[in-house]
């Protein structure tokens, strides 16, 4: 019998909007860690996904273009191994149910002058997938 998903780490990347960074942290810990990991993402003020998000997620061959944003309401119910913020400033919401939170500042994209230079979302999205790379090799999720 496989309890494979039943074995993996259950993460849950939270970002105020879950338009950008929660979004591509998800897709990027599904997409490369799934295997060992399952990754959802919420915010409180959700908005739509960033049109640049889908984007530089196509660019590394992942595609995101059928998800949607999520409110963290709707995981209240669920356990997590790790719940991540990575909201730019310090007051990305609060999620009780993990047994260990980190939170981790990445810039918002859209927050750039210009947002629809794909450039700003490329470099969020390589320092997330770096990030998540450490993470997963140091065992720290």
């Amino acid at each position: 019998m496989n309890n494979g998903v039943y074995n993996k780490k259950k993460i849950l990347f939270i970002c105020k909007n879950n338009s950008i960074r929660s979004q591509i942290a998800e897709a990027i810990v599904n997409s490369l860690y799934d295997k060992t990991h399952m990754a959802f993402s919420g915010g409180t003020e959700v908005k739509s996904i960033h049109e640049n998000t889908i984007r530089v997620l196509k660019e590394i061959n992942i595609d995101i273009s059928n998800k949607k944003s999520k409110n963290i309401e709707i995981f209240k119910k669920m356990k997590f191994n790790h719940v991540i913020t990575v909201c730019e400033d310090d007051n990305c919401p609060f999620f009780p149910n993990a047994n260990n939170h980190i939170h981790k500042k990445f810039k918002n994209p859209d927050n750039s002058l210009k947002p629809e230079n794909l450039d700003s979302f490329r470099e969020v999205r390589d320092e997330i997938k770096k990030w998540l790379a450490e993470l997963v090799e140091n065992e720290i999720i």
